[in-house]
């Protein structure tokens, strides 16, 4: 689904202040190659951004921070992964304190799902 005008220009704003979890993410993520699947990062999708995004696995990654937790972020969270399901789309939570704790098993973890959800082997090396 085509994004509106205002989520284009939301997504190009959040590349430019990616925060310290999503910078570390997507300095593992962001490299191409034919055997690794690609992700793009600050993603529009319809009227949401997505953290990080893989279109041929249909998958969506998002950093949840503190923010995540707190008053209605839970159901505003729902409602977004309810409607990102319904257009197709998986979407995967990650805490930031694991990509702050581990970045490298995350991405990698985040690699084989993309991998397996595409239908292809995870690959043997990083």
């Amino acid at each position: 689904m085509r994004a509106p005008q205002k989520t284009i220009a939301a997504a190009k704003r959040l590349r430019r202040t990616l925060s310290t979890p999503e910078a570390i993410l997507w300095s593992r993520l962001r490299a191409r190659a034919p055997d690794r699947p690609a992700f793009r990062r600050q993603h529009p999708l319809g009227p949401y951004v997505l953290d990080f995004y893989c279109a041929k696995a249909g998958l969506a990654v998002e950093i949840d921070g503190r923010a995540h937790e707190t008053a209605e972020r839970p159901e505003r969270d729902a409602r977004r992964d309810a409607w990102l399901k319904a257009d197709g789309v998986e979407v995967f939570r990650v805490p930031a304190r694991d990509v702050l704790a581990r970045p490298d098993d995350v991405a990698d973890g985040l690699l084989r799902l993309a991998l397996s959800m595409i239908g292809g082997a995870a690959p043997t090396s990083p």
